[in-house]
């Protein structure tokens, strides 16, 4: 992660001080539910809490893991030294360095859910507002990168909005996934500590306790979580592929906000370049890149190895710090994209009513034309306007076959772009609610 690309209030999730609060947490409620249990005196774990205000030296404790070559046996020698020795005689009892760190890197991952989700939440906003906006605005719909037949820019908006909405969802699960904690011991059999620790912890940090851990908490749980930024992040990427498209020259049915003094090219002044959701093209990739590697961290050798956590120091942070950013980037974009009617309207006019020629097909059949010469008829007329430039209505008024099914008002009836617009209220209430209709 760097900065260009970071939120302050994600970056802040991931940073030493953030960490080290947290494991201090974790180990000072340990404290308090062994002295709960009489295992250790009350007074020292009293002594462990009066270090809450500490401030922990970051550098102090990069000195010491210098020695060590362990970071949270790092981080507890530090403790002692701001505790005292006797005080934090019982901290870390009965426990194991995967205790700590895994129940904090849930913890960090509970909290980064919390601000991706508000992230979301304004795409969404965005997205909601611009599909009312325009829910009867006409443009042309695309298959293969060719006009198919109308559809409006309020159903484009409907689409991402009901993909991020998923979007939403799977990540309030994802989150659910990784709220568990363990303080289980050195092979996850509580031999060294009550199970009753682990509770107070996880209850006190915002978690569940994990059912059976070994060492380590399941990394099926965080797999399933990177797989889910995943996904969301090829969302923001499939929303920005159309806009990217829909700011060519030949097409600018819409375009990103061009501020003034802005500059879009070093070399060509008349430049206006889709820059930001070509950058969220780029983020998404990166956010992806998280996926497999977490994937291939569920298998660990016995009751654990040391595999997944050199990848998990990096795509924790890098994957929910990129993706925050982006969201908020896509957010933006959405609430200030500058929208064309006019060229929607003069796009979906370029062939000449070409995109109804579904509507005469079906009107051929139903007037008793077998589908295979209803289909040959409507495409020979179709041709026309491709290779020639001719209008498709003016060709099929011409064609005696077409007329000899079809009159004259019934083909200029089939031109009425309303009929493919007679569903929006519909669609639109299935993806907003009743009230939207």
């Amino acid at each position: 992660m760097i900065p260009r690309y970071s939120r302050p209030e994600m970056t802040a999730i991931w940073a030493p001080e953030t960490r080290f609060r947290i494991w201090f947490e974790i180990e000072a409620h340990a404290c308090d539910a062994q002295a709960a249990l009489g295992v250790i005196p009350r007074a020292n774990a009293e002594a462990v809490w009066r270090a809450k205000d500490a401030t922990f030296d970051v550098a102090r404790i990069d000195a010491i893991e210098a020695v060590t070559k362990h970071d949270v046996i790092a981080f507890l020698t530090h403790l002692a030294e701001i505790v005292g020795a006797e005080e934090a005689r019982f901290v870390h009892q009965g426990m194991t360095s995967s205790d700590v760190l895994d129940t904090a890197f849930n913890v960090q991952l509970v909290r980064a859910s919390a601000i991706l989700d508000k992230g979301l939440e304004r795409v969404l906003d965005a997205l909601r507002a611009r599909a009312f906006e325009h829910r009867h605005t006409l443009r042309i719909g695309r298959s293969h990168g060719i006009h198919a037949e109308p559809t409006t820019m309020g159903l484009t908006f409907a689409r991402f909005f009901a993909e991020m909405e998923r979007a939403r969802r799977r990540l309030a699960a994802a989150r659910e996934e990784v709220r568990t904690g363990a303080i289980s011991g050195a092979v996850g059999t509580f031999a060294n500590i009550d199970p009753a620790v682990e509770e107070h912890v996880c209850a006190q940090m915002g978690l569940i306790p994990e059912p059976v851990s070994t060492q380590v908490i399941p990394r099926d749980r965080h797999a399933m979580f990177f797989a889910t930024l995943g996904v969301i992040a090829s969302s923001i990427e499939n929303i920005a592929t159309e806009i990217r498209h829909m700011q060519r020259t030949e097409v600018l049915e819409a375009e990103e906000w061009f501020a003034p003094g802005q500059k879009g090219s070093s070399a060509m002044p008349h430049k206006r370049n889709p820059v930001l959701s070509e950058n969220l093209t780029g983020l998404a990739r990166l956010v992806r890149m998280a996926v497999v590697p977490a994937l291939e961290n569920v298998a660990l050798w016995h009751e654990r190895d040391i595999s997944h956590s050199s990848v998990e120091r990096m795509i924790g942070p890098d994957a929910t710090v990129t993706l925050d950013f982006a969201l908020h980037r896509l957010a933006g974009l959405v609430e200030k994209l500058v929208i064309y009617p006019e060229n929607m309207r003069r796009n979906l006019d370029r062939f000449r009513g070409l995109v109804m020629s579904q509507r005469v097909l079906l009107a051929l059949t139903q007037a008793g034309v077998s589908r295979e010469d209803a289909y040959r008829l409507v495409q020979r007329n179709a041709m026309k306007v491709w290779e020639q430039g001719k209008d498709f209505r003016e060709e099929l008024l011409a064609d005696p076959e077409v007329t000899a099914a079809l009159s004259p008002a019934e083909i200029e009836e089939k031109f009425d772009l309303g009929y493919h617009t007679k569903h929006v209220d519909t669609i639109f209430a299935r993806v907003f609610g009743t009230g939207a209709a």
